[in-house]
């Protein structure tokens, strides 16, 4: 059986700075706990089927009808089920990007193609994706900005996108659970296109924006009643626990926090990303809540001694080993990481150094 690699280890890992999942660095709002402790008491019931609660405070937040929504636990169960309720032939899908499209496409008998991003390109899209967006396929699926690059899709280019999935009749798949985290969200999302275009499905989440992974609640936002249908059809009945619900509606209150924490990470990625460059290390342009960059073989099982836990993202399609993915974190901790990356860095140029004097 082949397991899935993600980051977020902790368990195998105990103690660990965790680099390695993208979480908000101000970590869960007390009022999501509280929120989650207090639904406790309401555990002998079975969760609401119909999460009305839950939507209509999603309605209000994302400015979209409630009859849009689709609730799931986590951003992952979304995914499946709109795969398995749409069981489409044919899909694109980017390399590098995460890999459950793929492996939830192929549960529900997809061929999956792979468009390869360049490196030369800094792993941005360019126009030429347009080319391969061809009737044979049934859908494109996006993530924006990208996981592990974080480097989004410009507008301009995904309204092209978004015009030739329509003219040659591709549904379009937008992942944009980390938008929350860009300077400027409200300009890379497709909501906007969404009751034009019903071809059109966004999926996020709670997890990240949130710090609420262990809950398990996502979303996905689209104009297609009978796409939603069958995709309720493809989870259980009570896919969304109490303490996620009431959790969810919870957390919706936090804007100032999600303000903080976006200004927060736009600080301490341009920290890291000029940090990583004078270490040496090549740094792509990401504008989530992470940092992509390429660097020596081995450089995450480097960093466990010190406590530190990074994404090695060698098992990404088209990516191999030295690209590793960092989690943009409070500044004590991102100092904490710089610090090991240069113990390390000196200690290869010692390395170096000795095996060239010894004529290795």
């Amino acid at each position: 059986m082949v397991k899935s690699v993600h980051g977020g280890d902790v368990y195998r890992h105990p103690g660990v700075i965790d680099f390695s999942s993208n979480m908000n660095p101000l970590g869960t709002p007390e009022r999501v706990i509280r929120a989650g402790q207090e639904s406790m008491a309401e555990i002998c019931h079975y969760p609401d089927v119909r999460k009305e609660k839950l939507i209509r405070a999603l309605s209000v937040y994302e400015k979209v009808p409630e009859e849009y929504l689709f609730c799931g636990n986590g951003a992952a169960e979304v995914i499946f089920a709109y795969a398995w309720a749409l069981r489409p032939k044919r899909a694109l899908v980017l390399a590098p990007t995460f890999a459950e499209y793929e492996q939830a496409l192929k549960s529900a008998g997809c061929e999956v193609r792979l468009y390869s991003l360049r490196e030369a390109d800094g792993y941005r899209l360019t126009r030429e994706f347009t080319d391969a967006v061809t009737e044979e396929l049934d859908v494109v699926v996006l993530c924006n900005p990208n996981n592990p690059t974080g480097v989004p899709v410009e507008p301009e280019l995904m309204r092209e996108i978004i015009r030739t999935c329509r003219m040659r009749g591709v549904r379009l798949f937008v992942d944009e659970c980390f938008q929350d985290f860009c300077e400027d969200p409200e300009r890379l999302t497709v909501r906007g296109y969404v009751e034009e275009e019903p071809g059109i499905f966004i999926l996020k989440a709670f997890t990240k924006r949130y710090a609420m992974a262990g809950l398990r609640l996502g979303y996905g936002i689209t104009a297609d009643a009978d796409l939603l249908s069958r995709m309720q059809s493809a989870v259980q009945p009570w896919n969304v626990s109490i303490p996620a619900q009431k959790a969810g509606v919870a957390a919706l209150q936090e804007e100032a926090y999600v303000e903080r924490a976006r200004e927060i990470v736009r600080e301490e990625r341009a920290y890291l990303k000029k940090s990583l460059r004078e270490l040496g290390y090549q740094v792509f342009d990401s504008c989530a809540n992470y940092v992509f960059f390429k660097g020596e073989e081995g450089l995450a099982g480097k960093l466990l001694p010190f406590g530190i836990m990074i994404r090695d993202c060698s098992n990404y399609h088209n990516l191999e080993e030295g690209y590793y993915r960092a989690a943009v974190r409070l500044h004590p901790e991102n100092e904490k990481l710089i610090r090991a990356l240069g113990r390390i860095s000196r200690n290869t140029v010692c390395e170096n150094t000795e095996a060239a004097d010894r004529g290795i």
